[in-house]
C-alpha cells in the first residue's frame, strides 16, 4: 500500500468551540490507483489531503505514505517526504508569476540540486507529456487556466513522486478544460504506477477514479 490513514481525525480549537474537521478516517490507495474524495465543501477534503500530505497534523490516529509514518515524523522526515515522495496540485494553480512554465516546472529539481542539464532534459519530457512542449518560454499570465494547471502537473512530476495529492484541480476550470485534466492524471497515474488522491465535488470528474471515498460532515459516509 502507498497511503494507510488508520482512525484518522483532525480537530481545530477547544472545548465548546471544537471543529471535528476529520472524524475517525481509515482508508487504503494502492500503487496505480487513483482515488476521489469526494463530498460538499466543508465536508474535509482539504484537511484530509493535507493529512495525508504530511502539511497538516492529526490530532489522533496514523498515517504511513510509501512506508513513511507521516504521524511519527519530525519536521526534516516531513520535508523529505514533500519534496521527493509526494507531488502536489492544488486548485489555484500556484505557479511563480515570474517564472516560465519550464523554470516553474524545474523549481523541485532545483530545490533536490539535480544538475541542470539533467534538469533541463527532464522539464522539456515533462512538458511534452502534459502537451505543452511549444510553451516552456511563457509565462502563466501568457497561458490559459488549463494550460496553467497542466504546468502544474508537470511540477507535480518533476521529481517522481510516488503519490499526486490534487485538491480541487478543476476548481478554476471550465468544464472542457476539468475534463482533461482529469483525463490527464489518470493517464499519468495508470502509466507511472503512481497513486492519486484527488479531491473533487464535480460528479462527471469523479467517475474517472478508481474508488470514490465519500466525506459527510469530517465522516466517511
Amino acid at each position: 500500500m502507498i497511503v494507510e490513514v488508520e482512525g484518522v481525525s483532525r480537530d481545530f480549537g477547544r472545548g465548546d468551540q471544537t471543529v471535528h474537521a476529520v472524524r475517525d478516517v481509515s482508508f487504503t490507495a494502492r500503487r496505480g490507483e487513483v482515488v476521489a474524495v469526494s463530498g460538499r465543501s466543508g465536508a474535509g477534503k482539504t484537511t484530509l489531503l493535507n493529512l495525508v500530505g504530511g502539511l497538516d497534523r492529526p490530532t489522533e490516529g496514523r498515517i504511513v505514505v510509501a512506508g513513511t509514518d507521516v504521524t511519527a515524523a519530525g519536521e526534516h522526515q516531513l520535508l523529505a517526504l514533500r519534496r521527493d515522495t509526494v507531488g502536489f496540485v492544488f486548485q489555484s494553480f500556484g505557479l511563480i508569476p515570474i517564472l516560465s512554465a519550464a523554470e516553474n516546472v524545474g523549481v523541485p529539481m532545483r530545490l533536490a540540486k539535480v544538475p541542470a542539464a539533467q534538469r533541463e532534459e527532464k522539464v522539456a519530457v515533462l512538458l511534452e507529456m502534459v502537451g505543452l512542449g511549444s510553451h516552456a518560454r511563457q509565462r502563466p499570465y501568457e497561458l490559459s487556466g488549463g494550460q496553467q494547471q497542466r504546468v502544474a502537473v508537470a511540477r507535480a512530476l518533476a521529481n517522481d513522486p510516488q503519490l499526486l495529492i490534487a485538491d480541487e484541480p478543476t476548481g478554476q476550470l471550465d468544464s472542457e478544460s476539468g475534463r482533461s485534466i482529469m483525463d490527464l492524471l489518470a493517464a499519468v497515474v495508470r502509466a507511472r504506477g503512481m497513486t492519486a488522491l484527488v479531491a473533487s465535488h464535480d460528479k462527471s470528474l469523479i467517475g474517472l477514479a478508481d474508488r470514490v471515498l465519500v466525506l459527510r460532515d469530517g465522516a466517511l459516509a
